[in-house]
C-alpha cells in the first residue's frame, strides 16, 4: 500500500546473531522492523482471529498489549511481537524464522487487504463499518498453521477444539523461541510430528478419528498445500478441498488466515447463518442459502461483511442451553 514507511536493524547487544540466507538464527537478541501503516490499523481486531482460544499456546497478548506468536514458518520455528509504537507497529522476532515473520509483517497485519473495494449495503453493517475503521484482514502465509486447528473445529464446540489445539502443541510443539512471554508459549510440531502423533494422543485430546485422519493427511501432503498461499481464491480452495476430509468449510476458515481472503464466506457452519439472518433482518432460523442470498450484494468482499456483522454484536437470543463438552477419554 502507498504511504507505508518501513526500518529493519538487527539487535545484537554482544548476543550471537547467525546470519541465514533468508532467514536468522537469533540467540538472546531479536531482530526488530518498524512498519508504519497507511491509515487505521487495529491490532487486536486485525490479529483477533488467529487465536484459537483463550489459551492457545502459539498466541498470547501481554499486559502491555502487545502481540506474540509463535509460528512453523518455511526456515523453522520463529516468535513474532508485535506492538504499537506510535503510529507505527514495532515487531520483533526470535528464533531461525525470524527474519520470514518481519518480511510478512506487513502483509500479516493487512498492508495486502484493501478496504476501499468494501461498500456498506446494510445499516447494521454501515455503522459496524465506522465503527471499525482499524480492521484489515491479514495474511499469515500460512496455510497448515491455519488448516489444522480448523480441522479440529469441525462439528464440536469452540472449547473442545480449543482443549485439544492446546493439549497437542504442549505435548507434541517444541518451546517458542525468545525471552519473556515467549517462555510460556509452543511452536506447534513439523508436518512428520503431526503425521506421528499416536492414535491414544488424538483420543487423550478428544479429537476422533475422522479428524485425527485428516489432519495426518495433510500433514502428509503439506508442501503441496502450503503452496495454496500464493494461489488464486479458486484454486487455493480446490488445492485444500482435495484432501479427504476437507471441505468448504475448513477452506473458508483456513483461507480467511492463511491467505486473507475478503470473500472466503463461512458456509456450514451451525451458528454464522443464524447472526447473519438475525443481524440483518431480524428473522431467526436463516440456513445457508439465505445467508448466501443475504451477503449477495458483497459478493468479492463476503467474508469482511461477516466479520463486520460479528463486531456489531448483534446476535440472536439463545433458547438452549450450550453444548457440553465431551469426554473423549470416557469412550
Amino acid at each position: 500500500m502507498s504511504g507505508e514507511r518501513m526500518t529493519r536493524t538487527t539487535v545484537r547487544g554482544g548476543k550471537l546473531v547467525v546470519p541465514g540466507t533468508r532467514g536468522h538464527a537469533v540467540v538472546g537478541a531479536g531482530t526488530r522492523r518498524r512498519w508504519t501503516p497507511a491509515g487505521p490499523l487495529d491490532l487486536g481486531v486485525t490479529l483477533g482471529p488467529l487465536r484459537r482460544g483463550p489459551g492457545d499456546p502459539a498466541f498470547r497478548v501481554a499486559a502491555d498489549g502487545a502481540v506474540w506468536r509463535a509460528s512453523r514458518t518455511p526456515y523453522g520455528p520463529g516468535t513474532l511481537r508485535i506492538a504499537r509504537d506510535g503510529d507505527a507497529v514495532l515487531g520483533e522476532a526470535w528464533g531461525p524464522g525470524a527474519q520470514w515473520l518481519l518480511d510478512g509483517l506487513p502483509a500479516l497485519l493487512g498492508a495486502e487487504d484493501d478496504p476501499s473495494a468494501f461498500v456498506p449495503r446494510h445499516r447494521l453493517v454501515h455503522e459496524a463499518h465506522r465503527r471499525n475503521p482499524g480492521l484489515r484482514l491479514g495474511r499469515t502465509g500460512l496455510v497448515l498453521e491455519s488448516l489444522i486447528p480448523s480441522v479440529l473445529e469441525q462439528k464440536v464446540t469452540s472449547d473442545e477444539a480449543y482443549r485439544g489445539w492446546r493439549l497437542l502443541l504442549w505435548r507434541f510443539g517444541e518451546p517458542a523461541p525468545g525471552p519473556g512471554e515467549a517462555e510460556r508459549m509452543r511452536v506447534m510440531p513439523d508436518p512428520r510430528g503431526w503425521a506421528m502423533v499416536p492414535s491414544w494422543e488424538w483420543h487423550r485430546a478428544g479429537v476422533d478419528a475422522k479428524r485425527a485422519a485428516a489432519v495426518v493427511r495433510a500433514a502428509r501432503v503439506a508442501a503441496r498445500l502450503e503452496e495454496a498461499a500464493g494461489m488464486t481464491p479458486e484454486e487455493a480452495a480446490a488445492r485444500l478441498q482435495a484432501i479427504p476430509g476437507i471441505g468448504p468449510w475448513t477452506a473458508a476458515e483456513t483461507l480467511q488466515r492463511s491467505n486473507g481472503s475478503p470473500d472466503a464466506v463461512t458456509v456450514g457452519d451451525l451458528h454464522l447463518p443464524r447472526i447473519v439472518g438475525y443481524a440483518l433482518t431480524g428473522e431467526r432460523g436463516a440456513d445457508d442459502a439465505t445467508m448466501l442470498e443475504l451477503l449477495a450484494p458483497y459478493a468479492g468482499q463476503r467474508h469482511r461483511a461477516t466479520r463486520l456483522i460479528l463486531l456489531s454484536g448483534r446476535t440472536p437470543p439463545r433458547r438452549a442451553p450450550r453444548f457440553s463438552v465431551r469426554d473423549f477419554r470416557a469412550m
